[in-house]
């Protein structure tokens, strides 16, 4: 059996991941956080998700306890698997459950960098600091929603290269966690206007739009005061990228797109 690795820190989006990097390397099974995922379906075990304190979710992740690993084991030997992938939060958890699952050396490593943009990374790390939300690499009804205190939703189909369908996901909230952080959609806009007129450039910023649901997407419309010492090309080129800037700093994740929308030139003499 070929073994792969997929690491990175908690929170990055490897369990989002997961499907479309299995399907692009022929995989068929995945250990997830405690579960064996085959086909896209539970095969065996229990996730770490599961648990009530972090301390028994890496516990179950890791496959501390005796008989969560034999069940996995016995899973494993009836099937018939040709590639298996690992996810974790380091080389050191891959290995370690490679040991404890007693599957023998990782061929292949991949680090969560490898497989999604900086952009993505930043995204899923605010997700989950912001709202606290995990994902499963399984569909809705394959998961026990009794276990949570807040009950999960529907993830996303996941396509590969936008045609294929190759799996489902799904969101949930699990007990460990203590509770969520909301920035209000004004909290963005402030900071998006200010950005817009900090520039000598912009005279105003009339109005700004922003989705944050996979990656973000900000639409400014904009008044400029305009002389033509520069092109307005490159003056919107500035604009975005001060605003890239500021979103960055103050909420450390990416702007996916940025659209400058100008409603009106104030002409210089005019």
């Amino acid at each position: 059996m070929e073994i792969y690795a997929l690491y990175g820190k908690s929170g990055t989006g490897k369990s989002t991941s997961a499907l479309s990097f299995a399907y692009s390397h022929g995989i068929t099974t995945i250990i997830d956080d405690g579960l064996l995922i085959h086909n896209g379906r539970k095969a065996a075990g229990t996730s770490a998700k599961y648990e009530k304190t972090y301390i028994t979710a890496v516990k179950r992740a890791i496959f501390f306890y005796d008989d969560h690993a034999r069940e996995v084991q016995e899973a494993l030997r009836s099937l018939a698997i040709d590639k298996l992938l690992l996810i974790g939060t380091s080389k050191k958890m891959v290995n370690r459950i490679a040991d404890q699952l007693e599957l023998g050396t990782i061929d292949h490593y991949f680090a969560v960098e490898d497989v999604r943009s900086s952009k993505e990374i930043k995204m899923a790390l605010y997700t989950r600091q912001m709202q606290e939300k995990h994902v499963i690499p399984l569909p809705y009804k394959e998961v026990e929603q009794n276990i949570f205190k807040r009950i999960m939703q529907k993830g996303k189909k996941i396509f590969f290269q936008q045609k294929k369908l190759i799996g489902e996901t799904t969101i949930i909230q699990p007990n460990f966690q203590d509770g969520m952080i909301h920035i209000d959609d004004q909290v963005f806009k402030q900071i998006i206007s200010k950005s817009c007129e900090s520039l000598e450039v912009v005279k105003k910023c009339s109005q700004v739009d922003i989705h944050i649901e996979h990656l973000p997407c900000i639409k400014v419309h904009l008044i400029l005061h305009y002389s033509a010492v520069k092109p307005l090309r490159s003056t919107i080129a500035a604009i975005q990228q001060a605003i890239f800037n500021d979103f960055l700093f103050h909420f450390q994740i990416e702007p996916a797109t940025i659209d400058v929308h100008i409603k009106q030139l104030d002409v210089a003499g005019s």
